[in-house]
């Protein structure tokens, strides 16, 4: 594993983190109906860790000499609040994959930080997935 190939990756993990933050901080705003207050309040509270993300990952990619990306990732628009919570999930389901990805292209380029800072990003992904896995059982019709 070389290092533009680790850069390169992380790059397109923080343009997803400004994805989540963006797709947050918008479905926030316009979720309607009669699940508005529970579901502004599970978007409002999922911003700090995704914005912590981004941040970690600027900072890493810079430490490696990389330029931080500044484009999010396509951003899903939809009011519909099944819908939302749908592409919450997607986008997360696919986040940790990409993670676990990079975890193990930090371990095979010897960054042992990295891969343990990747591991708990992991555990704050699959948990956002979860509690988004809760919120749509059984509750939408």
């Amino acid at each position: 594993m070389d290092k533009e190939t680790l850069v390169k990756g992380l790059n397109t993990d923080l343009s997803h983190e400004y994805q989540a933050v963006i797709m947050y901080t918008t479905y926030a705003a316009v979720v309607s109906g009669r699940h508005r207050r529970e579901l502004r309040s599970f978007f409002q509270a999922e911003i700090p860790d995704e914005t912590q993300h981004a941040q970690f990952l600027a900072d890493k990619i810079s430490a490696l000499d990389g330029k931080p990306a500044t484009e999010p990732a396509d951003v899903p628009i939809t009011e519909n609040p099944k819908e939302m919570l749908k592409n919450v999930l997607e986008a997360e389901t696919e986040t940790v994959k990409r993670y676990v990805e990079r975890r193990q292209q930090a371990e095979e380029y010897g960054d042992y930080g990295l891969v343990n800072d990747l591991e708990d990003i992991i555990s704050d992904e699959t948990n956002h997935k979860e509690e988004t896995e809760k919120i749509l059982r059984g509750h939408w019709d």
